[in-house]
């Protein structure tokens, strides 16, 4: 093939007079290709192959053909490179080269464009009103978490008229995210658009049918009748119809995503995408108003939207058997829920990150969620009723390792570990006689004789609080252990497995408070 220096040389040498063949000579060309320069249009000669030959691709061109048109059918993150078909050619015997594929696969897409015939898609300009519609979808995108690499699911919402976007990144894609996506990215914009453009994902799309019609996922269509939104799905593979989230998925992926984030938690990662999101809002110039500031017209917009009168309660709530010892299985890992649901079913309510178990209507537990597998997550309060009858356990409960344990508690565990010598002198009520359970000073109190109870009694009073969680008490405790007693909460008490007993012949004499009652101490 001529160069077109040399095509320009023989077009003067042969416009100066010279002879074809003494230009042919000079040159080392033949005589037929000097004509042909001569006579082709100003800067249109060039040689072009009519039939190119295919000698390695020839018998593997239908295969090839196929893994072309169904790569053309994938959307573009999960698009296969070249050499990726290439390589998948070569498992199937296929001795060629690369750039043989390379080039067969560039002539193979020209080609579809002249069938298609302009040879570009051509699209439509689209606007809309303020308040009118947004456009969601996910992503995938790469980040390091707490030292470890990991894939997180990223919600992207976008408002169609000012392009105000909101992002965030959960662990999964399920139905309980995209609520919880919705509830967050509106209450970033501050109110609700009147439509929603989503594609054909499974938490929204039950089923697809001819031209726009679909059947919706019941709890998704709740979610928008809570909301007042309209929902439309995309056609299938026409990621067009939603062109600024798709167009914001690239964007926000180079300008937010890489280089690879860190952090330390997913919750300071999305509180960092929240910021970033504003701060590209406050630079980024509207495309159709330029003199204003994505954010500028966001807020313009904003009095245009439907107000968010409360987060949509976007659950997804499945049955689960309790087991023996207070344990829930969901997924892949393990939750405690109260003593009184022990081999009972009960409902798990799952959130994005957090899950609620009910026993009719009763909350008996409620975790903060994990996703990772094969975990244990204790409440030790849920195991407080059965530890009454079973003081032991407080030496080695799984559920009461590494708990902040009350002093007085701390001391009985301590002793409860000292072997059997110790185990035999440990009386409750010597170990009732701390005020720091309650972390005040010490509270006169009054000798009194009980009734016959096997082990001391002594009585002292205080006033009973309110544990945290656990039982709620509202009288006077009267506890005492041979020496100075100090208030002590009934959790505690039960706790260390003492006998607790209306004692109202003493409330006479310690005069008015609350109930009075006497408190038995146990040997081990």
């Amino acid at each position: 093939m001529l160069v077109l220096e040399t095509v320009l040389r023989i077009r003067r040498e042969y416009a100066g007079g010279k002879a074809i063949k003494a230009i042919a000579r000079d040159l080392h060309v033949s005589r037929k290709v000097i004509r042909k320069a001569v006579r082709a249009p100003e800067g249109a000669f060039d040689y072009q192959r009519k039939v190119q030959p295919l000698p390695r691709i020839g018998p593997f061109q239908e295969r090839l053909n196929t893994l072309l048109e169904e790569n053309e059918l994938r959307s573009r993150r999960e698009r296969l490179r070249m050499t990726r078909i290439h390589d998948l050619l070569v498992r199937e015997g296929f001795e060629g080269s690369y750039d043989a594929v390379r080039r067969y696969a560039t002539r193979w897409k020209i080609e579809r464009r002249k069938d298609a015939g302009d040879g570009v898609t051509a699209f439509i300009p689209l606007m809309f009103r303020p308040g009118e519609a947004y456009q969601f979808d996910w992503s995938h995108e790469d980040v390091e978490i707490a030292g470890a690499p990991m894939r997180v699911k990223v919600a992207h919402m976008r408002l169609c008229a000012s392009r105000g976007v909101y992002v965030r990144a959960y662990p999964r894609e399920s139905q309980e995210m995209l609520f919880d996506a919705h509830a967050r990215g509106f209450a970033f914009f501050g109110g609700v658009p009147g439509r929603g453009i989503y594609d054909n994902m499974k938490t929204a799309v039950t089923s697809v049918f001819t031209g726009k019609e679909r059947v919706f996922n019941r709890r998704f269509l709740i979610m928008t009748d809570h909301y007042m939104v309209e929902p439309t799905a995309c056609s299938p593979a026409a990621g067009w119809e939603k062109g600024q989230v798709e167009n914001q998925v690239q964007t926000i992926r180079g300008r937010f995503f890489q280089p690879r984030l860190r952090f330390a938690s997913l919750e300071e990662l999305n509180g960092w995408l929240e910021a970033e999101c504003r701060r590209w809002a406050e630079r980024q110039p509207h495309p159709e108003q330029g003199e204003l500031t994505v954010a500028q017209v966001l807020e313009i917009e904003r009095s245009a939207l439907q107000p968010m009168l409360g987060p949509f309660d976007g659950f997804n709530e499945s049955e689960h058997a309790v087991t023996g010892t207070c344990l829930i299985s969901f997924d892949r890992n393990r939750y405690s829920v109260m003593a009184k649901a022990a081999r009972r079913a009960v409902q798990v309510r799952a959130y994005a990150d957090r899950i609620v178990v009910r026993l009719g209507d009763e909350v008996i537990a409620e975790h903060a969620r994990h996703f990772g597998r094969d975990r244990t997550i204790y409440d030790p309060w849920h195991y407080l009723p059965v530890l009454a009858n079973k003081p032991g356990a407080l030496r080695n409960g799984a559920p009461f390792q590494g708990w902040d344990l009350p002093p007085a508690l701390t001391r009985l565990r301590r002793k409860l570990g000292g072997g059997d010598e110790a185990r035999g002198g440990v009386v409750a009520g010597e170990l009732l006689v701390e005020d720091d359970l309650l972390g005040r000073g010490p509270t006169p109190t009054a000798e009194r004789d009980g009734p016959g109870q096997a082990g001391p009694t002594v009585v002292g009073e205080g006033r009973l609080p309110a544990p945290a969680t656990g039982p709620v008490v509202g009288r006077d405790l009267f506890v005492g252990g041979g020496a100075v007693a100090g208030p002590v909460p009934f959790v505690a008490v039960a706790q260390l497995g003492v006998l607790v007993q209306e004692c109202p012949h003493l409330g006479a004499e310690l005069g008015e408070g609350g109930g009075v009652v006497e408190v038995h101490g146990r040997r081990w």
